[in-house]
């Protein structure tokens, strides 16, 4: 039979290793410099937006009118009119900065104990962050000076600037606190510090690639901020993985007492192929992510799918260079306690595999029954979820003195820190009619030059008053002037984002699911499996949707791990999950599967086949879903509320999904299929069949010299 695609990719780079690992390494630094040279570009607030408050942020692009980022200090005492003093020294503190404009005088507080300043940072909102130091230190210097007096500040200058040095730090530690723990893992697992670093340092490598692709791709689709970190997070972990399961299979083959030619060939032809099919199952997920019409989705797909791209390509390419290069050195840097435990490894972990089945296979409707049962126990507080674009004070935690100044501002001055801006553009925005519609509200520049007024609206009532001015105020007041309201703003941009993902995640929904069923249809020509395959996706889903439901909206068990309730899950948060989950998952289902369906073919039992596929598939499964917990629970410590809720919802579905999904649904439920999950209506099997036993060793002519060089 001919070597499928992963086997001949591995004998080539077996034969060519030195064009295989060379051909990496200047992959990885012309990627890596090109990209850094090019820079990031962030996308735009229009383009991070959806519905109306987009279409007010692109006229207002159009128009020239760069978005001013508004800045608001509060000054408070426990006297009335204590503030007085120390409000006009700020007032002169921060107009002394040069970089401020519109800075009103002091608007006191109803009881006189408060006053609130007002200003915007000059120049584009997008580089604010970059000059608010000097203002930043100037409201620091009275707050020092003035300790009768407290001063509080938020706005999206000085919330730029505190994200970008938090997203920095988080990084550093993400990147600090992930690859020693998947390094420990590794030498836990293999025993010897050169098969733990090999995964590692071709993950890490092939992040760096990817960092400097996505970099040079950004200038045609602008990114999100945290893109690079959502890429870090999958890339790293799914790199690890990939290697995990080549460099398992090589051993476990090499342990059974193949020479290192055939355990390699082996091991290319099963878990090569696996990881091509899991990697092309990940990108095509992710593509579903462009079908939500939503810009950021878009980057996270392009960011995903390159980083998977290129895990998968060097898992394939690179890695049986190396092993080949390596032959018996890959044990090097043994550890005795580690490596004794690794030689038993296997074994052992499939002894105690096979003893969790046995009750499995003995009782399959009752555990498929329990299994299921608690999957939905956990899935339900997913019912009552609920969704928003949360705001720089719930992302950083409630006791932050950003949250702390947005609380307390919002309090003595509602609707201050997230007012509606009304964008109005006319044919004529000084004809009569316009005018007086404009006359009727309070903070209104009129742009004569553009034909473009903008509004400030309080939005004390939050949602529901943005509700009431898009469909009462604004229609009564423009309705037959000719002129065209719409509004943006923090809580006008948190609606309209909901609402185009309620309207995208159906057809991103139906792609992956279709795209999951075809692959798996053709990858076991089985559509028996590939039903399975959702069903079980959807599950781990579900139940990934009720703890981050549970922990991050309700707070059950939030202060554990350092994070607390906001009342929502970050608006991007369930669709993303979806579909990266959709696609994880597969990393397990493809390797697991394709162990079965290769002792099936070797003509072994139903029941036999998924003993024996879970029993060789338990380390080297059990050692991959350790790897992405950690790595996602990583993400889960960190300090933006939405990173903790993807790093959370991950690591639980990941965990779930190689425990109870793996361990007990898989196997209870094609114990009870039996023989129909290998049956392929006629109309399928003219499908291409796909090579799932160990393939025969062809003549060492030329490959035996290359295995041990």
């Amino acid at each position: 039979m001919r070597p499928n695609l992963a086997a001949r990719i591995g004998v080539w780079s077996t034969h060519h290793r030195k064009s295989a690992v060379l051909g990496w390494l200047l992959f990885v630094v012309l990627a890596a410099g090109i990209g850094g040279a090019s820079g990031m570009v962030e996308m735009t607030n229009a383009e991070n937006g959806a519905g109306d408050s987009a279409r007010a942020e692109q006229i207002l692009s159009d128009a020239g009118l760069s978005h001013r980022a508004g800045e608001l200090v509060m000054v408070s005492s426990t006297k009335p009119d204590g503030w007085r003093t120390a409000a006009g020294e700020l007032t002169a503190a921060i107009g002394r900065t040069g970089e401020v404009a519109d800075l009103a005088a002091p608007v006191p507080s109803k009881d006189g104990k408060d006053a609130l300043i007002t200003f915007e940072m000059k120049g584009d909102a997008a580089t604010s962050a970059d000059r608010v130091q000097p203002v930043l230190d100037a409201v620091a210097g009275v707050q020092e000076d003035r300790p009768d007096v407290t001063v509080r500040q938020f706005g999206e200058a000085s919330a730029g600037k505190w994200l970008g040095d938090l997203l920095s730090d988080d990084m550093k530690k993400a990147e600090f606190t992930a690859v020693p723990l998947a390094l420990g893992i590794l030498l836990v697992a293999f025993g010897a510090v050169v098969a733990a670093l090999l995964p590692v340092g071709l993950a890490l490598t092939a992040c760096v690639a990817a960092f400097g692709l996505l970099s040079l791709a950004s200038h045609q689709l602008h990114l999100f901020q945290t893109t690079y970190s959502v890429m870090f997070l999958m890339g790293f972990a799914v790199g690890v993985d990939y290697c995990l399961f080549y460099l398992r299979r090589e051993r476990d083959e090499r342990a059974a007492g193949r020479d290192a030619e055939t355990a390699l060939r082996i091991a290319a032809a099963t878990s090569g192929r696996s990881v091509l099919v899991s990697g092309l199952t990940v990108m095509v997920a992710m593509a579903g992510m462009f079908l939500s019409g939503l810009m950021l989705f878009k980057g996270f797909a392009l960011a995903t799918i390159i980083v998977v791209f290129i895990a998968m390509m060097g898992s394939v390419t690179v890695l049986p260079a190396l092993l080949s290069w390596l032959g018996d050195r890959i044990d090097a840097g043994r550890v005795p306690l580690l490596n004794r435990r690794d030689k038993r490894g296997g074994k052992e972990s499939g002894r105690i595999a096979g003893k969790l089945l046995r009750p499995v296979l003995a009782k399959p409707k009752f555990f498929a029954a329990a299994s299921v049962v608690v999957l939905l126990v956990l899935a339900a507080p997913a019912l009552g979820m609920k969704t928003e674009s949360l705001g720089l004070e719930k992302q950083f935690g409630s006791d932050s003195a950003l949250s702390v100044a947005y609380q307390h501002i919002n309090e003595t001055f509602p609707g201050g820190p997230a007012p509606a801006q009304v964008v109005v553009e006319a044919d004529d925005i000084e004809a009569p009619a316009v005018r007086k519609a404009l006359a009727g509200f309070d903070q209104v520049t009129v742009h004569r030059a553009q034909n473009v007024a903008e509004i400030e609206v309080p939005l004390p009532g939050g949602e529901a008053a943005l509700t009431e001015l898009r469909e009462d105020r604004l229609p009564a007041a423009f309705d037959g002037t000719g002129a065209r309201a719409h509004v943006t703003g923090e809580v006008a941009g948190s609606v309209d984002f909901n609402d185009q993902l309620k309207r995208g995640i159906v057809p991103v929904f139906l792609f992956i699911t279709a795209v999951t069923f075809l692959l798996m249809l053709f990858c076991f020509r089985s559509y028996v499996i590939a039903v399975t395959s959702i069903l079980l996706n959807l599950l781990s889903v579900a139940a990934a949707y009720g703890v981050m439901t549970a922990v991050f909206q309700h707070g059950w068990g939030a202060s554990l791990i350092g994070s607390e309730g906001v009342g929502a899950i970050e608006a991007w948060m369930p669709l993303f999950v979806l579909v990266v989950l959709f696609g994880l998952s597969m990393d397990y289902h493809v390797f697991v599967v394709s162990r079965i369906r290769e002792a099936h073919s070797r003509g072994l039992s139903t029941p036999a086949a998924i003993d024996e596929g879970i029993r060789r598939t338990a380390g080297a499964v059990t050692g991959a879903a350790v790897i992405m917990v950690a790595v996602f629970s990583v993400f889960g410590t960190l300090s933006m509320q939405d990173m903790q809720q993807m790093g959370v919802g991950l690591a639980v579905a990941v965990l779930l999904d190689a425990t109870i999904v793996r361990m007990v649904l898989l196997p209870s439920a094609m114990a009870l299929l039996g023989e129909r999950n290998w049956r392929t209506p006629r109309v399928l099997r003219r499908l291409p069949e796909m090579d799932h036993g160990e393939p025969q060793p062809e003549p060492a002519r030329a490959a035996a010299p290359a295995m041990h060089g």
